[in-house]
C-alpha cells in the first residue's frame, strides 16, 4: 500500500503522477500552526487509522522528514520491520538541519533494515551500533528518479523559462539555478544569499538565474523584495519535477540548501554551492562536486564568480560521476526488501560509487 502524507496537496499528487505513482491512502491534515508537534501527532493518528485497516509486512519511510519519523514511530509501536530509505545521513549538529538531524537519528533506533545512499552513510550506522547484515548500501533513489524524467521529451509550460532553457543550452547564456527551503535558511540568512545573487547578475550581463521560491508566504515576499527589480532573475513557483530536472540539466552553476539538489546535479556534471554551512552529503563534497559556501555573501560572490568565470573548474569539480547513485537503487530496495520478508534467499550487492577525488580547491 502507497501512503501519501500531504503536507502541499497539489505539489505531492504533481510529483507522484510524474511516475504514475499515486498514494492508495491520503492523509489531508488539518493544520492549525504547522509547528513539528502538531504534525508529528496528527500524522501518528492518520498512520494508526491506516494501520489498523491495513495490518502491513513492513513499513518503508524516506528521509527526514517529520512524517518519516511518524511512519517510523507507528510501526515500531506495533512491531512491524521498518525499512529506512536514505538512512545513515548524518550532519552531527542537532540544529542543522533542525529537525531533520534529530528525525533521522531517531529512525535508526526503529528500523529493522537500514537502505544506506553511501558507503559513508553506512558506515555513519556502523559507528553508532547498527549491525552490518541490517545495513545495506542502495545508493539514492533520487538518482533513478532525475534519469527517469531526462529523457529529453520534457515539455516546459512556462514559456519564459522555456526560453530561458533554449538559450542556456545554446550557450548564449550562462543560467544558475537557485534553491533555498530550509527553515535555518529564512531570514536574514536567505537575505544574505538574494543579495550576493543579485551582485553576481549586475557585474554578468550574461547571467540568468532561476530561483522556484518555497510555497511559504514570507519566504516569497522576501525573494521578491530582493529580486523583483533585478533582470534576468526568474522567480517562479516550486517546479514540476521534470522542468526542475531540465533546468538543472541546462543549469552553469547551482546555488542550493536541498539535499536532493546535491545528489541530483552530479549526474548533469553541474557544481553546486551548498548554502549550508554543514552537510550530511559530504560525499559530494569529497568526491569534489560541490563546496560549502554558508550564507556568507563575500563568500558566495567571490566562489561562484570564479566558477561561472572558469569553465576549467567547473570540469574539475564534476569528473568524478555521481556518487550517489547509479540509477539502480530502486532495484536493490525492492529485493532487500523481499529478503527482509524471507521472500529471497539472498540480500542485493551493494552499490560501490567510483573512487573519490580530494575535495574540490576553487
Amino acid at each position: 500500500m502507497r501512503l501519501a502524507a500531504r503536507g502541499h496537496p497539489e505539489k505531492v499528487g504533481e510529483a507522484l503522477g510524474t511516475f504514475g505513482f499515486m498514494g492508495e491512502a491520503k492523509m489531508n491534515l488539518k493544520r492549525r500552526t504547522g509547528s513539528p508537534p502538531e504534525l508529528l501527532f496528527g500524522f501518528l493518528a492518520g498512520l494508526e487509522e491506516v494501520a489498523d485497516r491495513r495490518s502491513p509486512s513492513a513499513v518503508v519511510v524516506q528521509g527526514d522528514t517529520t512524517t518519516t519519523l511518524a511512519g517510523a514511530l507507528a510501526a515500531f509501536w506495533r512491531r512491524v520491520p521498518v525499512v529506512h530509505l536514505e538512512a545513515g545521513l548524518r550532519s552531527f549538529d542537532l540544529g542543522a538541519p533542525f529537525p531533520e538531524e534529530l528525525n533521522r537519528k531517531l529512525v535508526t533506533q526503529a528500523a529493522a533494515l537500514h537502505l544506506a545512499p553511501t558507503p559513508d552513510a553506512a558506515a555513519n550506522l556502523r559507528a553508532e551500533g547498527v549491525p552490518e547484515e541490517n545495513v545495506l548500501v542502495a545508493g539514492n533513489t533520487v538518482v533513478d528518479a532525475i534519469l527517469t524524467v531526462t529523457d529529453g521529451s520534457t515539455t516546459v509550460h512556462d514559456r519564459e523559462l522555456a526560453t530561458l532553457l533554449e538559450n542556456a543550452t545554446r550557450g548564449t547564456v550562462k543560467l544558475m539555478l537557485v534553491t533555498l527551503h530550509r527553515r535555518e535558511s529564512w531570514g536574514e540568512p536567505m537575505r544574505r544569499v538574494l543579495r550576493a545573487v543579485a551582485e553576481l547578475m549586475a557585474a554578468d550581463p550574461a547571467l540568468r538565474v532561476v530561483l522556484p521560491a518555497h510555497p511559504n508566504p514570507e519566504v516569497r515576499s522576501l525573494v521578491r523584495e530582493e529580486l523583483a527589480d533585478t533582470p534576468g532573475a526568474l522567480i517562479t513557483g516550486p517546479l514540476p519535477y521534470p522542468e526542475l530536472a531540465a533546468t538543472l540539466a541546462a543549469s552553469t552553476l547551482v546555488l542550493s540548501d536541498s539535499g536532493g539538489i546535491q545528489e541530483e546535479a552530479p549526474t548533469f556534471g553541474v557544481p553546486v554551492l551548498v548554502l549550508r554551512d554543514v552537510t550530511e552529503r559530504m560525499e559530494a563534497v569529497n568526491a569534489g562536486c560541490a563546496l560549502l559556501v554558508g550564507t556568507d555573501h563575500d563568500k558566495i560572490v567571490s566562489t561562484a564568480r570564479r566558477l561561472l568565470d572558469d569553465p576549467a573548474a567547473r570540469t574539475r569539480m564534476t569528473s568524478n560521476g555521481n556518487p550517489f547513485g547509479d540509477g539502480a537503487a530502486a532495484e536493490r530496495t525492492e529485493r532487500a526488501i523481499a529478503h527482509l520478508l524471507g521472500l529471497t534467499a539472498d540480500p542485493p550487492a551493494p552499490f560501490r560509487p567510483a573512487r573519490s577525488n580530494e575535495p574540490a580547491e576553487v
